[in-house]
């Protein structure tokens, strides 16, 4: 792409960010600097790590290994997109940039970021599923740094007094069976997010892709039954009709109440479980035939941003092949309670944390929204989905003409 071209397409992606932040936000550019020792930025979205934090201590070493000073700043994931399309228009991006993995398309496609044929970068050993979701046109353009995925959290407690065993819950089948079983015991089955988010899209698609749907066709007869599920759960009152307006966390703080047989949520769950006031567990979300369903992954990729100096980076390299190496990736993803991108690595963690297992598998059989070669196409195709999945679980369409109505809006866009 050449430099011209790679402006244009910058300023046509970034008009949003323009309105949305200030030129001084992005006063600080590491690409006047040459390419040995100095400062080299770092932007990543975990503000809510401390300068005193293990993750800046390891970037900060990281840096000592590469004989550089780190300056890292975090933000909020959508302030950090906004601001890295921005920096990367007026040619201070930083040197590493870490962003949620559908983000990574929006990027590449304005030029903003660099390939690893370019910068270098090794991802043999990177769980194919999960690079997936950073690759584009064929190329990859960053490293995962872990992921995080959906699973179903059982309440151990209800279950046995339903007379349910929850390895019996292997396929739609089963599971609508258990959760008939848990009505009749007076309780409630399952609660989940179906809001009109993204939020929404991200729990329905496990079903969606677990009937064999494909995003390209969204009123398949698979997608069709993956809704028309959801909306008899709600019919006969095995879901809740707060569903329709519930956000992961308000699914979670219902599940929480002891009420609900499952509960769908992710593995940043984790650490709220240990506090339930009862026991739990994890099953993978089943997929209509039975094996466990493609979840959607969460989590970020680390990438090497366009620089007006070439030569920073071979130590940007560096800087992503310390923070992803196997020994970093597990105490990192630990922190973050994410699942690493490595198969290696993940053993580990299901060795040591045994209740990681369900989350192991389940991210294994996981896949990157952007994937297929959806790109940037995927925001145009998530928000008629969850628009139709609004539409049939508050009954003002049925599931086909619902999906129907999404198909013509994500073909029209």
């Amino acid at each position: 792409m050449t430099g011209l071209n790679r402006r244009r397409r910058l300023a046509a992606v970034a008009v949003i960010a323009l309105a949305a932040v200030t030129a001084g936000a992005c006063s600080s550019s590491s690409g006047d600097s040459d390419g040995g020792g100095g400062a080299y930025l770092v932007w990543d979205p975990y503000p809510q790590f401390a300068d005193d934090s293990d993750w800046v201590a390891l970037l900060k070493k990281c840096g000592t290994s590469a004989g550089v000073t780190v300056e890292r700043t975090g933000y909020d994931t959508t302030d950090l997109t906004n601001k890295a399309l921005l920096a990367a228009q007026q040619g201070n991006s930083p040197d590493v940039l870490i962003v949620d993995n559908p983000v990574i398309s929006t990027l590449a496609e304005a030029g903003a970021l660099t390939t690893t044929e370019e910068n270098k970068l090794d991802v043999s050993s990177m769980a194919p599923n999960l690079l997936g979701a950073g690759q584009s046109g064929g190329k990859t353009y960053g490293v995962p740094i872990g992921a995080n995925t959906l699973a179903l959290y059982y309440n151990k407690d209800l279950l046995t007094a339903a007379g349910v065993d929850p390895a019996s819950v292997t396929d739609w089948t089963s599971l609508t069976a258990a959760l008939t079983k848990v009505k009749a015991k007076g309780k409630k089955g399952i609660t989940f997010s179906a809001i009109g988010t993204e939020e929404g899209s991200f729990q329905f698609l496990p079903w969606y892709w677990g009937s064999g749907a494909q995003l390209t066709s969204l009123d398949s007869p698979q997608a069709v039954s993956a809704l028309t599920l959801w909306k008899d759960w709600l019919n006969q009152g095995l879901a809740p009709n707060s569903v329709i307006n519930n956000t992961q966390t308000t699914s979670w703080q219902e599940f929480a109440s002891g009420n609900f047989a499952f509960a769908e949520n992710g593995t940043w769950q984790l650490a709220n479980a240990e506090k339930l006031g009862f026991s739990y567990g994890t099953i993978a979300i089943p997929a209509s035939a039975g094996g466990p369903a493609p979840a959607p992954t969460g989590g970020e990729f680390v990438s090497i941003p366009v620089q007006k100096k070439t030569d920073r980076y071979a130590t940007s390299q560096k800087l992503v092949t310390c923070l992803t190496n196997a020994d970093n990736l597990l105490t990192t993803d630990t922190t973050l309670s994410y699942v690493a991108p490595v198969t290696a690595v993940q053993d580990r963690q299901a060795t040591e944390n045994p209740k990681l297992k369900v989350w192991v598998e389940a991210v294994r059989a996981a896949k990157g929204r952007t994937g297929d070669n959806l790109g940037t196409k995927y925001p145009k195709i998530s928000e008629p989905l969850w628009t139709a999945v609004q539409a049939a679980l508050s009954g003002g369409k049925s599931p086909q003409e619902a999906l129907t109505a999404a198909q013509a809006s994500a073909t029209s866009k």
